[in-house]
């Protein structure tokens, strides 16, 4: 009724037509029963029950009824999850889609967990907002790509592994054996932990990089890298850890803010002065003052730079005449820290500084030239840059411009060698060798100033100890040659949140080579051999492939249990053009983990790498066929997403865009996702020093006193959808209990659904929403909007958006409006009444979208109200069953203003009884004749009614609709008035209401069956109630 008359509205806003009555009285003097006579208790009936009278007809009343728990703890609630992942196919769920047919494909590539140690709340946070995803788009009706993996190689597990058994007089292959059992063991405790949170995969098959598969498909990637001269081997520096005996990659350094060096301020005297300078007034001699914070690097000094546009002034020392060269905008400050006064003698620019020789300060007869760098800054020191190219990267790229000495003089314990001389010869470079420097500048008269220096300095991710920069012979990856290729593709990529793109690309910018080459055992062997006699690497095509093959058959150990004729075979040999085999040794260097990691785009994704012939190998052969499905029909194997935390940005999403980047010329993934770290309550990193850290096994089983319940995996996976994942994302005793509380009102919630559709059953009672009363039909439409705002959500990655607009709806929506005008429908209408059916098709369409809107954060929870849900078959589980079924067809023209400008009339009519019962009043509503009167008309035809769903929707004994209100309302009327617009038709009708109310208590008695205030008497059942009470007995 309402869509015709709204429709007509829309053709013409003139025509109205309807009755109004502006004489009518407000009150009527009794309430009609003309249909039936009243009912009334008597005592003997109320004796006979040995109850009250509302006791007499509860039997009568529809009361919610379910069997769904309202709350679990402890035991009961471990229990229950776990049976439930057993009832409902959580382990043969990913199989069971894989299988089925379905349109599109959803590709979530995991990025692999460190097979280190126990699972933590690290890997909690990034794996359930993974699995949220992912049981999104398959309910969605895709088909989920997710194949679990690990990192298995690396420093960090061999300590782990070895313990304090050390290296020494162990094999590579006892390292790598001790080394695979330490990670096999971690492997299978955070394997089960996934599990337990719920996680969606075939956790029988997942990808591991010490896979001999993996390892070839490793290799291959390399061979590409290294035929296209990508992948070359130098001498330079590179960051190397003393305390790991091994060169690391930007990604394997963690920055400690507050180390302290030892920084000082020496001289090297000048002697030769640069042409451009003048020699009047310099007889003395002049200094070039430097300032370094790594004083144990001057001996492999082997020139001083300066800024060719900088202006730089010879000044004199008050104190002692000395004459110094620094740069005239730092004069100021060094006069400070020197503690006198500096007088300009002369002023250069730097271009004029060329020429110039220096004395070295500790070793006699060294002379080192003054020379111009772009790196040179004024921000600190003097603007004069002592340069060791061996044991810095920018001074290494001057080395390499002036042809200069990159001479290493520190061994890979990080000590100085015999060619730092007999007095630092053996001493560590960080501290006695530090201190002998000093020292031996103090003697010479080269030392002005030592002072303490609080700087980020770069340490081991591991070993949490400082590293050094020293020249080393090492494998690399021009990626300089990559840079260009990468920020290009990376443009092409959708980075969530948008800020992470800067510093991936800053990140990028700075990278400019990557050493890929470990000294260590427990990785995947670089497969190159050197001649005995030249040192000369052999590698190609033809070896790489050969070892790929072995690789894939054997395993990376072969490496170490074949010999070299095998692994160096005449045939590769022959088309090496190489000598004799026994000309070669194998080399001893392994793959960084990073790159391990970071080319798992083609042994997991890609079926065929690129370029391969119609061999029916595939990188994935040892996963069964529906696993190794092409992810599209195209040949596009980029993922959808990567999803990982915000170290990744240089770490696996930098690692993974260049390789891929190299070898395809596209990023591997279409989108990126970027997460914050979990911390503690108040904001910390997690330490066990600190006693903060957080358990996720403790937290679903709960810890050894009662401070630390059972909160179950559901809790662990709300904390994680409620935060703000793209901050830092704190957990402790507050947030947990919080998502519980949370959790707790959502099933009342559910329970209140499941218990008022008690003997409903949807195939055959529900009814089609044109029968429907107006207000049932409106909560399908917010249903429908909800729908909408959680789909839009969950595809922004955002789960605390779904989780507000969940807590909105139910709260709103449904706590605070549609269930309080309802229950008097459910609880006391006929059984099989067209009003309460309506009610129950509702209820039951909202009990369905609200538990698939939660199934991707509480799975568990969501099969659980399944289970108890109507309209099932037997065995049917929620995520075989698809997402929210909203219809379009529930968004009607004309629904939302009806029921929104009821009530808007509510509103006012209850703001004029505060703190009363709305139920006790009868209302008269004059509204002129227009939009809105004819919008009310369609809530309640009849000019006075206590039964009308606008009478409902008021939530009172008694409406009167008219287009005035009556002249003779009593003096305890309330008046209150109001406007509405109405906007309908995409705003082509625009209207603009008043409406005015009387608010007048009731003269009606409460009915002892439903408690209305639509009875005659005390003792008499209301219209309503007598015939229901009637066929009841």
């Amino acid at each position: 009724m309402l869509l015709c008359r709204v429709s007509a509205l829309c053709r013409t806003v003139a025509r109205w037509g309807r009755r109004s009555h502006p004489g009518d009285g407000l009150l009527h003097p009794a309430l009609s029963f003309s249909s039936s006579r009243c009912r009334f208790v008597t005592s003997g009936e109320v004796g006979a029950k040995t109850g009250s009278a509302p006791e007499l007809y509860r039997d009568t009343v529809l009361l919610p009824r379910s069997e769904f728990p309202m709350k679990l703890t402890g035991q009961k609630l471990l229990e229950r999850e776990l049976q439930l992942q057993q009832d409902c196919g959580f382990a043969d769920l990913y199989s069971w889609q894989r299988e089925r047919k379905a349109k599109k494909e959803f590709c979530l590539h995991d990025g692999p967990p460190y097979a280190n140690g126990d699972p933590h709340v690290g890997h909690a946070l990034n794996k359930i907002l993974k699995d949220i995803r992912n049981r999104f788009e398959m309910l969605r009706g895709r088909q989920i790509h997710f194949i679990p993996g690990w990192d298995c190689h690396g420093l960090p597990i061999e300590l782990k592994a070895l313990g304090e058994l050390g290296f020494s007089g162990l094999s590579p292959l006892q390292i790598r054996q001790k080394a695979r059992e330490f990670a096999e063991g971690a492997i299978a405790r955070q394997k089960a932990a996934f599990q337990r949170w719920g996680l969606m995969a075939d956790w029988d098959q997942c990808y591991y990089t010490y896979d001999g598969a993996y390892e070839a498909a490793e290799l291959k990637v390399f061979q590409e890298m290294h035929s296209k001269g990508l992948i070359y081997q130098d001498y330079k520096p590179v960051f190397w850890s003393p305390s790991s005996r091994t060169a690391l990659a930007e990604a394997e350094l963690e920055y400690n803010p507050e180390h302290v060096s030892r920084a000082i301020y020496t001289t090297f005297p000048l002697s030769k002065l640069p042409p451009g300078m003048t020699s009047e007034g310099l007889e003395g001699g002049v200094s070039v003052l430097v300032w370094t914070t790594q004083p144990w690097t001057i001996p492999a000094n082997q020139a001083v730079c300066y800024m060719p546009n900088a202006q730089y002034s010879v000044v004199n020392r008050a104190d002692n005449s000395q004459l110094l060269l620094v740069a005239t905008e730092r004069t100021a400050s060094v006069a400070a820290l020197l503690g006198t006064e500096l007088q300009s003698v002369g002023t250069f620019t730097g271009s004029q500084l060329e020429g110039g020789i220096c004395s070295h300060p500790t070793i006699p007869d060294k002379l080192v030239p003054l020379l111009p760098a772009n790196h040179v800054t004024m921000a600190k020191g003097t603007g004069l840059v002592h340069t060791a190219p061996a044991h810095g990267m920018e001074d290494y790229s001057v080395a390499s411009q002036f042809k200069l000495s990159v001479e290493c003089l520190v061994d890979d314990d990080g000590k100085f060698t015999q060619l730092a001389g007999p007095e630092l010869q053996n001493l560590p470079v960080m501290l006695e060798g530090t201190d002998k420097v000093i020292s031996m500048l103090r003697d010479a008269g080269a030392l002005l100033k030592e002072e303490q220096c609080v700087h980020s300095y770069p340490y081991d991710w591991r070993t949490k100890q400082p590293v050094v920069i020293r020249p080393s012979k090492q494998w690399f990856i021009n990626t300089a040659s990559l840079k260009d290729k990468a920020k290009e593709a990376l443009q092409k990529v959708r980075v969530l949140p948008e800020s992470a793109r800067g510093s991936l690309l800053s990140m990028l910018d700075r990278r400019t080579y990557w050493c890929i080459s470990r000294q260590r055992s427990w990785g995947v062997p670089i497969p190159v051999f050197y001649h005995r006699e030249t040192g000369e690497a052999l590698i190609n095509k033809h070896i790489v492939s050969h070892i790929a093959t072995l690789f894939k058959e054997k395993g990376s150990d072969c490496w170490w249990e074949l010999p070299i004729e095998t692994l160096l075979p005449d045939n590769v040999l022959k088309k090496s053009d190489a000598g004799p085999v026994s000309d070669y040794v194998r080399g001893e260097d392994v793959l960084d983990i990073w790159f391990d990691s970071g080319v798992s785009w083609a042994a997991v994704l890609e079926e065929e790498m690129e370029g391969e012939t119609a061999e029916p190998e595939s990188h994935l052969s040892w996963l069964p066929a529906p696993l190794r499905k092409p992810l599209v029909a195209e040949s596009d194997t980029r993922a959808d997403v990567y999803v990982e935390g915000k170290d990744q940005i240089g770490g696996w999403f930098q690692s993974s865009l260049l390789t891929s980047v190299a070898v395809r010329n596209q990023a591997p993934y279409k989108s990126l996702m970027v997460h914050g770290f979990a911390v503690s309550e108040k904001g910390e990193k997690m330490s066990k020093s600190l006693g903060n850290v957080v358990d996720p096994d403790v937290v679903i089983n709960g810890g050894k006193d009662a401070s630390t319940p059972a909160y179950g995996a559901d809790v662990l996976r709300w904390w994680v959808a409620e935060s703000n994942i793209f901050s830092e994302v704190q957990i402790g005793s507050s947030a947990l209990n919080s998502a519980r509380d949370s959790i707790g009102k959502l099933r009342n919630t559910l329970k209140f659904l499941l218990g008022n559709l008690q003997g409903f059953d949807p195939r055959t009672q529900a009814v089609d929403p044109k029968q429907m009363h107006y207000i049932d039909q409106y909560m399908l439409h917010q249903l429908r909007e909800y729908s909408i705002k959680v789909t839009d959500a969950y595809s922004e990655y955002d789960a605390g958006r779904v989780i507000r607009v969940l807590q909105a709806f139910v709260n709103r929506e449904l706590s605070s409006f549609y269930f309080s005008i309802i229950k008097d429908r459910l609880y006391c209408d006929p059984e099989d009444s067209l009003g309460r059916r309506s009610c129950q098709t509702v209820l039951e369409e909202i009990l369905d979208g609200v538990t698939r809107s939660i199934g991707p954060i509480l799975p568990h929870l969501a099969e659980e109200v399944y289970l108890h849900a109507p309209g099932h078959d037997e065995g049917e589980t929620l995520f075989k069953s698809g997402w929210i079924k909203s219809s379009s067809v529930w968004r009607r023209p004309g629904l939302e203003e009806a029921v929104e400008g009821a009530c808007a009339i509510r509103d006012s009519f209850r703001s004029s009884i505060p703190g009363k019962n709305a139920a006790e009043y009868d209302l008269t509503i004059a509204i002129e004749p227009g939009l809105l009167f004819e919008l009310m008309e369609s809530l309640q035809e009849e000019a006075t009614s206590t039964s009308s769903q606008l009478a409902e929707l008021m939530t009172v004994a008694r409406v009167t609709l008219t287009s005035a209100l009556p002249r003779d309302l009593p003096p305890d009327a309330l008046l209150s008035h109001g406007t509405f617009l109405i906007n309908l038709d995409g705003g082509v009708i625009r209207e603009d209401s008043a409406y005015s109310i009387a608010a007048v208590p009731t003269a009606a008695a409460r009915c002892p069956r439903c408690r209305r205030y639509t009875a005659e008497s005390a003792e008499c059942l209301c219209p309503r109630c007598q015939p229901i009470v009637s066929q009841a007995h």
